[in-house]
Parts: structure tokens; C-alpha cells; sequence
């Protein structure tokens, strides 16, 4: 496992060969959510059931929260006492569908420049990008923007953002597989609008393995083990 500076993210990057990014396998690109820390999902590496071959990148958000928010980072910043008061009730819930949150834009050039150093760093090779919450949200909005073969998009506890300009993108990527999961009582990111990102997915003619799940936000047991199917079989990794 090392880490390095590829445009202006901090990324660990283990698997391959060498447990260093070694070898020419595929590579998987996940991007932890909102307050986690830089490295919350580098663990993911091992709990998946893929071959050795597969490399790994965990690039940090470049964000760091002040420390009411734990000392988190985020992609960008939203507002975590309101999403607190709709949690507890306190609150109803707004419509985010239609919106660019400020700084989504400035995220995504980033995670992009990140990809470019990446793909020179580590070479060629399928190229899977997800994440989990933020981390969905961002994956998608760079996948809808950006010209880069993908082999597939993985989508942990996402939410629907940019409706018109994420579905005017969709078309270009027609046929990419999608692996979206949600829980049935997410407290923060109402299921029903994960639903309705997945169907506009659809009709877009982007093929979605949906996992619905009896829990909140959160990543189960049971969809790391669709995910580690999901990465073997658009990847071809062996």
C-alpha cells in the first residue's frame, strides 16, 4: 500500500501484484462520502472477493471539516445540521433532484485530473469508478462529464443531483453497467429518489443491477459480495 499526490488528492492506491498498485490488472477508483475520513473505504480492498490482479485507488476529498464534523473531509460542503433535523424528524425534506451543489463542479476537475495522473501512473486496464454516498454522487456527475472508457460505475447510497443536466449525459453513456445500492430506510437519502435516479439510468439504456437493502446509509455485508461479483464479471479480471 502507498500513497501518492496525483493532481491535488492524496490517494492510496494497494492491490496488483505487489499490494502496491503492481501488475497490469484492472483498476477500481472508490470515493468515500461526506465526513468520512480520507481513507474510509480503503478496507474495501480486502473485503471484496476479487482477484489479486485487481488494483485499488482511494483518492481523500480535499475538504477538511472542522472538528464539530469529526475531522472528516467532504467533496464539497453541504448543510449536516439540516440533513440532522430531517434525520430526527425536525425537519421536512428538500428536494435536492435539481440542483448543482457548490462545489460538485470544482470536485469533479479533480477527481478527473486524479484519473489522467492515475492512468499514467498505473497504465492501461479496465477502469471501474463508484463510491459511497458524496462519493456515488461525485463518480456519477465525472462518469456524465468525462470521455474516458469505463467498464463499469458502482453506486453505494447515492442520490439524484443536476437532474436535466445528469440525464442530457446518461445517453453518451449508453450500455455502461451500473451497480446501484440503497437502503429501504436510508435516514438521510430518501430511497424512493434513489429509485428514480435508477430509472432515468434505465431509460437512458444503462443497464443497472439495483440492490435494495432493509437499512439505512450504510454498505451491507450482502452488497459488498454483489459488488465483488459485479467488479469481476465487467472487468474480466481473473
Amino acid at each position: 500500500m502507498r500513497t501518492e499526490k496525483l493532481g491535488s488528492l492524496d490517494v492510496v492506491i494497494t492491490g496488483g501484484t505487489d499490494r502496491q498498485g503492481g501488475g497490469d490488472g484492472p483498476i477500481v477508483v472508490l470515493l468515500h462520502g461526506f465526513g468520512a475520513p480520507g481513507d474510509d473505504l480503503v478496507p474495501l480492498w480486502r473485503a471484496l472477493d476479487v482477484p489479486g490482479s485487481v488494483r485499488f485507488a482511494f483518492p481523500a476529498a480535499p475538504l477538511q471539516l472542522p472538528w464539530n464534523f469529526g475531522g472528516g473531509r467532504a467533496w464539497w460542503m453541504i448543510d449536516m445540521e439540516l440533513l440532522q433535523e430531517i434525520a430526527s424528524g425536525r425537519a421536512t425534506r428538500a428536494d435536492m433532484t435539481q440542483s448543482v451543489p457548490e462545489g460538485m463542479p470544482e470536485a469533479r476537475a479533480m477527481v478527473r485530473a486524479m484519473l489522467d495522473e492515475l492512468s499514467a501512473l498505473l497504465g492501461g486496464g479496465p477502469l471501474v469508478l463508484g463510491g459511497f454516498s458524496q462519493g456515488a454522487m461525485l463518480s456519477l456527475d465525472v462518469a456524465l462529464h468525462d470521455e474516458r472508457a469505463l467498464a463499469g460505475l458502482v453506486l453505494l447510497s447515492g442520490t439524484l443531483l443536476a437532474e436535466v443536466e445528469w440525464t442530457a449525459g446518461m445517453a453518451r453513456r449508453r450500455g455502461l453497467p451500473v451497480l446501484q445500492s440503497h437502503g429501504t430506510a436510508d435516514p438521510l437519502l430518501p430511497f424512493a429518489v434513489a429509485t428514480r435516479l435508477r430509472d432515468r439510468l434505465v431509460e437512458a439504456g444503462l443497464p443497472v443491477e439495483f440492490i435494495e437493502f432493509p437499512g439505512g446509509h450504510e454498505i451491507p455485508p450482502r452488497v459488498l459480495d454483489r459488488v465483488g461479483a459485479f467488479l469481476g464479471r465487467v472487468m474480466g479480471a481473473r
